[in-house]
């Protein structure tokens, strides 16, 4: 704040812009000083007991996470085990018996079929005509035929998908 030296300073501070300004007393200040620090210290508390918790969170995440990937496939395992008694047991089997083992085979194929449908897991097997698609087939071969250029002729192996993701595509022949 300027004074003109022609005028004397009084009692009543002004700010810049004219407009008076109220002197609070030292006391009040202190005391404000003291709730403001207090406030810092609360806040900054605060702070760091929410970043404590956003990085438990974090571990917490990654842990399971890793725990997902280390037993992604205990599920899928555990569907399987039977159909592995079942092959044990076919080649325990000493009867020899040409009707029994097939038999045998064809119960564990079912078996084995069940647990790939209860882990969503599915086949990919085009009919001859379907049109070849490059993200569930593999063509080998492409041959002269009758139908369509760009159809499926003959498939040499299936394929197999889970969750729409191809685990390995059928291999087929395609028509030119």
């Amino acid at each position: 704040m300027q004074t003109d030296p022609q005028t004397p300073p009084s009692d009543d501070p002004q700010t810049a812009d004219g407009a008076h300004q109220e002197l609070i007393p030292e006391p009040v200040l202190s005391d404000e000083l003291a709730q403001a620090q207090e406030e810092i210290t609360k806040l900054n508390d605060q702070l760091l007991r929410a970043r404590a918790e956003v990085e438990n969170i974090r571990r917490r995440a990654e842990d399971e996470a890793a725990k997902a990937r280390k037993f992604a496939v205990e599920g899928f395992a555990e569907s399987l085990l039977p159909v592995k008694d079942s092959l044990e047991a076919a080649l325990a089997d000493t009867s020899g018996k040409p009707d029994v083992l097939k038999q045998g085979v064809e119960l564990t194929l079912s078996q084995l079929k069940s647990a790939f449908e209860r882990n969503r897991l599915q086949e990919i097997a085009p009919a001859a005509g379907d049109k070849f698609d490059p993200t569930l087939h593999q063509a080998i071969s492409v041959q002269p035929a009758e139908q369509p250029s760009g159809t499926v002729v003959s498939v040499l192996q299936k394929g197999y998908r889970i969750a729409e993701r191809t685990l390995r595509p059928a291999l087929v022949t395609v028509a030119q």
